[in-house]
């Protein structure tokens, strides 16, 4: 044991198992651990009644916000609270007797999300976003952060989080039911990472603590590739759709998969369309609720086509209904891997797949941003009731340019390409991406 003023060349030099008091600050000290050598503040002193012996621990030094000085002013704050007679240890295991543990401030921000105007274009998040984020919450955070408390994680204690992460410790086999195993690598990592950001956000907002620990991590940087379908795999993915209705596999499910690979939208957007949506005769589809909110999409007649002939179920507003009750299918990723595996499709095609193929196709074509953003229902091209019937009929003669060439890569003739109605083809050259 040494007394010195602490100072950072002090500590550099302090042995394992040594601790230094300071001379500044009287029941100041650090001591370097002998597990991974850190160096951690401290303070002791007397209480002046009880004659109680307390011992507080204030940081470790160089992680989060713990400095010196910000460690001897802590270390202040102790010993003048004991000359009025308080008790700093007694309040601290009160205040953690009553404190939130990251797992219950998780289950309270996923009570409130769905109020929080916390997305980018200030809505709430939707459903399906949300229960991603419950997905994660279970998966990742709370086996390895649910049982802290919520203002004692440090900005090292996420790094490290994110790092347990992208190495796999969360990582969870396939297991019987429905869902997706727990994945982990440095995606995941760093989309959970910014889950807790969001989390702590709230925290934040709601005084549950002072500062977001989120803030300053460096997060992997995203090396996702965005993946298009070859015109050989077109062929594959129409080869799959032939043999899932030779096979009589849910026609709703294959008409669905079809539908999503004219038109490329996303899986929810397709899944939750209903009948009331769609306006036959304008082609179009107005949906309410998406990810950048309510919009107007063209309906190519090949899209109309692929869902024209479904029956109808009594009582299920759905185009591609559930088997019983009202909802909509609800089996979409089992029926789409079974469509792969019949095309002897890689495992890596997803409904995300056939998105970005057609936005592939579509600028091959040479089509605008704005035109590709309005068939996806992107931000940029969402189409409004303001549209002129000239700028209507552009949209709908890009969308079935767009889903003829995917029928033709597929295998199949649309009435376009074997001169009927449909419109002038626009020619694509494909490439790989």
């Amino acid at each position: 044991m040494a007394v010195k003023k602490i100072t950072a060349s002090e500590l550099e030099k302090l042995p394992v198992g040594q601790t230094v008091w300071d001379t500044e600050t009287r029941g100041f000290g650090a001591r370097r651990q002998a597990k991974g050598g850190d160096v951690t503040f401290v303070w002791k002193g007397q209480h002046p009644r009880t004659k109680r012996q307390l011992f507080m621990t204030i940081g470790r030094w160089g992680r989060g916000d713990w400095g010196i000085d910000k460690a001897r002013a802590k270390a202040t704050e102790y010993r003048d609270a004991v000359r009025l007679g308080r008790d700093p240890a007694a309040e601290r295991d009160e205040a953690k007797q009553g404190a939130m543990t990251i797992a219950e401030l998780c289950d309270t921000y996923l009570e409130a999300a769905p109020t929080l105007l916390i997305s980018r274009a200030g809505r709430a998040k939707k459903g399906s976003t949300l229960h991603t984020d419950k997905s994660r919450i279970e998966a990742h955070i709370k086996p390895l952060l649910g049982a802290k408390l919520v203002d004692e994680i440090t900005l090292p204690d996420i790094e490290t989080f994110m790092q347990r992460v992208a190495a796999g410790a969360t990582k969870k086999a396939r297991t019987k039911g429905r869902g997706n195993p727990a994945s982990g690598g440095k995606g995941t990592a760093s989309r959970t990472v910014g889950l807790l950001g969001a989390i702590f956000t709230y925290a934040v907002k709601r005084k549950l603590r002072a500062d977001n620990p989120v803030r300053g991590v460096v997060r992997f940087a995203d090396q996702r590739k965005e993946r298009r379908l070859t015109p050989e795999e077109y062929r594959a993915l129409g080869v799959g759709l032939a043999k899932g209705a030779a096979d009589k596999m849910n026609p709703y499910g294959i008409a669905c998969v079809r539908f999503l690979a004219l038109t490329g939208w996303r899986r929810g957007e397709a899944v939750n369309l209903k009948w009331s949506d769609i306006d036959a005769a304008r082609r179009t589809a107005t949906l309410g609720d998406t990810k950048t909110g309510r919009s107007i999409r063209p309906l190519a007649n090949a899209a109309l086509d692929a869902i024209k002939d479904l029956p109808r179920r009594a009582g299920n507003p759905h185009v591609f209904p559930a088997t019983k009750g009202e909802g909509a299918i609800s089996n979409l990723p089992r029926l789409f891997d079974l469509i792969r595996a019949k095309g002897e499709l890689p495992g890596d095609i997803t409904p995300h797949v056939l998105r970005h193929s057609v936005a592939s196709l579509a600028s091959d074509a040479g089509l605008s941003e704005a035109t590709i953003a309005g068939l996806l229902g992107h931000k940029l091209g969402t189409i409004t009731s303001r549209y002129t019937h000239s700028a209507d009929a552009v949209m709908l003669k890009a969308a079935d340019s767009v889903a003829d060439a995917v029928l033709e890569l597929m295998g199949e003739r649309s009435a376009a390409i074997m001169g009927g109605a449909g419109g002038e083809v626009i020619p694509v050259r494909f490439g790989r991406g």
